[in-house]
Order: structure tokens, then sequence, then C-alpha cells
């Protein structure tokens, strides 16, 4: 949960403006940290998957049915939203819940980090020994990125909630699936 660690691109900012760290040492090394933390986020909600309720477990199966019968569509999703800023904690909280295949879907994110944080690395190198730093510096202690992380937790709940197997359509899996 970024809102009790910070995210990944922020620290990158802060390694870009701070240090004198070679750019892709920041970037790869960054992207490897966030690529596997949040592998290991989605193998920890497989485990919370078999504690949830029956209906839960209906919905989060139709849902993954859904993007697996859709796989054109989920990655040009995923890209779009790898390569985002938003945060991506939600995204492999419900990828594991939903018991989605992982290995593609951290290479895909892996690759769209590389991309964001090359961006963010080398734009915090460039405003390095400017005042536009401080300003920087100064938004990631901002209480407000803490509610909006909160604020994604709960809709992750959420969404766990939503029928997924009336709204998508097709045959509902069984519970024994």
């Amino acid at each position: 949960m970024p809102a009790f660690g910070p995210p990944t691109w922020s620290i990158i900012v802060l390694f870009g403006l701070g240090t004198q760290m070679p750019t892709p040492a920041i970037i790869l090394t960054g992207a490897l940290a966030a690529a596997s933390g949040r592998f290991l986020l989605a193998l920890g909600f497989r485990l919370l998957g078999n504690r949830v309720s029956v209906r839960t477990r209906r919905n989060l199966a139709a849902a993954r049915a859904a993007l697996e019968r859709n796989k054109r569509g989920g990655l040009v999703a995923l890209a779009l939203f790898a390569l985002s800023p938003v945060p991506s904690a939600q995204l492999f909280e419900a990828a594991g819940l939903t018991r989605v295949r992982l290995a593609g879907f951290t290479i895909a994110f892996f690759a769209g980090r590389i991309i964001s944080y090359s961006i963010y690395a080398f734009t915090a190198k460039s405003i390095q020994k400017s005042s536009m730093g401080d300003v920087l510096l100064d938004a990631f202690t901002s209480p407000a990125s803490i509610v909006i992380q909160v604020l994604m937790i709960v809709a992750l709940v959420g969404l766990t909630r939503i029928d997924w197997a009336r709204h998508l359509g097709g045959n509902a899996p069984t519970d024994r699936q």
C-alpha cells in the first residue's frame, strides 16, 4: 500500500533529484522492485481469495472469465495502466484475487514501468538544480496522497461486491471452479 510506503516513482524522483546515481541504474532497480513487489502482492492476495465469501469468489471467477475471453482488450487496458502514474497495487490485488495468470501480467507491468520510470528519472535529473525540485519534495509529504490510497483500497473492496456474472454476461462459474 503506497499510503504506508511511498510509490516507487516518488523514490525514483527523489534519487534523481538528490543523488548522482546513474539514471539507468535507478530506473532498472525501481522497475524490478515494483514488478517483484506487485507479483508478491498478487500471490498474497491469491491466498486471501480462499477466505472470501462464496458470492465474492463467484464474482471474481466471472471477472477472470471475462478477462480471459477478451485478452486483446485486457492487454490494451494493462498497457495503458502500466504506463500511467495511477497506483497499481490495487490492480495486482485484484489479479491475485481473480487468479489471473501473473507472469505475463507482471512482465507487461515491468515493461510499462521501465518507460514511465525513465520519464520520471530523466525529468528529475533535468530539474535537479532548479527550485522545482523543492516543490516536488514538498508534494510527497501531502496527506492527500494517503487519503487517495485509502480510498483506492475501499474501491477495491467495492469492486469485489459487484455481481460480475450478471454484468458481464455468460455463464457464472460454479463454486467448484
